[in-house]
């Protein structure tokens, strides 16, 4: 590494022209970069990369900069091969000026990159509206420079801490072994296998089981008892019906290849960037929408979990990902139908049959209920229909009886439902974005547990009384709406979900274009 420069000038005219130099070029490359140029100033232009003092720092960001792509990130955007180069070629205070921006430039990128994210997710997929926490670049260069004694505990500490980001990164990194080895395989050349059955076929179920660690040592050809368990478990870990036949839905994802689970790898690695900040809070609801589960975490342990159904895969449908906090909870709720619903389901309806829809009341601009005969619903469109739409509490209500509120401009909320059939199902994306809930029930006493010694018998006294009752949570419970299609166990055991709304492949796109590598490059 180099130290300051020395260039053959005299003193103390020649000192004066080298900081003149250094210091000029630094303002003149900073001036576009306001945190750039404030730190700077700050400092009176003292270096922090190309200063006497200043190998370990450099040596830090170098490292760091040499093992992005284990991050998942686009390693060439950082250039560290050519800071390297710059500093071997440098020959005055101008250039080493210029070179000193170079490197808190390449560190901003890097550290709002492996802090943040790579990319910016509302731009690619509107579904996406969570409100990443990004770093001040000031305060990052402020932080750096504070840190001169670990620079490298410094950098490691800009990464997401999660536990889980570090076992992605093991996990992409075990199959990029495994790909090296030559993946898993030959696919599995039919449709559908069945327990009994024998030939080619159930040898490549076999081999790729093996290869997958689902299956021990056997050189069976038939479908017996042991490759049946390998099958079920492999579909409990994949959130399948678990039922031990390799059906058309369980050999499209036991035939996927690994370079396709590393690109669900990476990109649940960006997801948790863009977390990366975000306080989930010691008691928090954790949606998981890809996997149509909801879970209650306390202090990192989870205590509450429920399948749900989740938002239909079409454009207005499909449930957001964000943060909020869950406030209250209706018991006995009405359901204010939203308008979308009203004009583009229920108003074709009624204009057919004035009385479709019949458990549901109009209401005028007065909060009036109307008869349905009072209105000629053919002299109506989506645009000026006058009338909302509501359901009152009961039974059959479609927001069941109870909804758990966490005020959004999303309308998105949490909630029972009369439809419970639906739970059954393998693929649960039914609704029109909100989230139904399996154990609603469970999900209330849970919630409720907190702020009564007997959650269960307060909610069902509320209940009976049939009436509408907000209940307001004595401390708000933060939630949490995510998309992981990849998620590894408390053991770390990789966990794989169908991609239902096409986000991942999306965003991977969106990574590649951005310069990010499948596979990490053989040193």
């Amino acid at each position: 590494m180099v130290a300051t420069l020395t260039v053959g000038l005299c003193a103390p005219r020649a000192e004066a022209q080298m900081i003149s130099g250094y210091a000029q070029a630094i303002a003149e490359v900073s001036s576009t970069d306001a945190a750039l140029s404030a730190f700077y100033a700050q400092r009176n232009y003292e270096p922090i990369w190309t200063g006497a003092g200043d190998a370990a720092r450099r040596a830090a960001l170098l490292g760091a900069l040499d093992m992005a792509a284990a991050h998942g990130l686009p390693a060439g955007r950082y250039d560290a091969e050519g800071l390297r180069a710059q500093f071997a070629a440098l020959r005055s205070e101008r250039e080493r000026g210029m070179l000193e921006v170079a490197m808190s430039r390449a560190f901003l990128t890097y550290a709002h990159d492996v802090s943040n994210g790579v990319l910016e997710p509302k731009k690619i997929d509107s579904g996406i509206v969570r409100e990443i926490p990004r770093r001040d670049g000031l305060v990052l260069l402020q932080g750096l420079a504070a840190a001169s004694d670990e620079p490298m505990a410094y950098m490691r500490s800009l990464a997401p801490r999660a536990p889980q980001y570090a076992q992605l990164i093991k996990a992409r990194l075990d199959l990029q072994a495994q790909i090296a080895r030559g993946g898993w395989g030959a696919t599995v050349p039919v449709k559908v296998l069945h327990p009994g059955d024998d030939g080619p076929a159930v040898v490549a179920l076999r081999d790729r089981l093996q290869a997958m660690g689902y299956l021990g040592r056997s050189a069976t050809a038939v479908y017996d008892a042991e490759v049946q368990k390998a099958v079920q478990q492999y579909q409990f870990d994949l959130g399948m019906t678990a039922d031990g036949v390799a059906g058309e839905s369980t050999l499209k994802e036991i035939n996927r290849a690994p370079e396709e689970r590393m690109q669900s790898i990476l990109v649940a690695m960006e997801r948790l960037r863009w977390m990366n900040g975000l306080d989930l809070g010691a008691r928090h609801v954790w949606v998981n929408i890809a996997d149509f589960s909801v879970r209650i975490f306390d202090h990192g342990k989870q205590t509450f979990e429920s399948v749900t159904v989740v938002g239909q895969n079409q454009s207005d449908r499909r449930t957001p990902e964000f943060s909020d906090k869950m406030e209250m909870m209706v018991i006995n709720p009405t359901w204010h139908v939203p308008r979308s619903i009203t004009v583009k389901e229920y108003l074709p309806m009624m204009q057919r049959n004035p009385n479709a829809a019949g458990h549901i009341n109009l209401i005028d601009s007065r909060g009036r209920t109307v008869p349905r005969s009072a209105v000629d619903f053919a002299a109506y469109d989506a645009r000026n229909f006058p009338f909302a739409m509501k359901q009152p509490p009961s039974d059959g209500n479609a927001l069941g009886l109870v909804k758990f509120l966490f005020p959004n401009p999303y309308n998105i909320y949490l909630h029972d439902t009369p439809s419970k059939s639906l739970f059954e199902k393998e693929v649960r994306a039914y609704s029109h974005g909100c989230i139904r809930v399996g154990r609603p029930f469970d999900l209330a006493y849970a919630l409720l547990a907190p702020q009564t010694d007997d959650p269960e018998g307060y909610f069902k006294k509320v209940l009976n009384t049939g009436a509408e009752t907000t209940v307001k949570l004595e401390t708000p419970v933060p939630v949490h709406l995510v998309y992981f299609t990849a998620w590894p166990t408390t053991r770390g055991k990789m966990e794989y979900r169908r991609d239902i709304y096409e986000r991942d492949a999306a965003l991977w796109s969106a990574l590649e274009n951005a310069g990010v590598e499948l596979q990490l490059l053989a040193h």
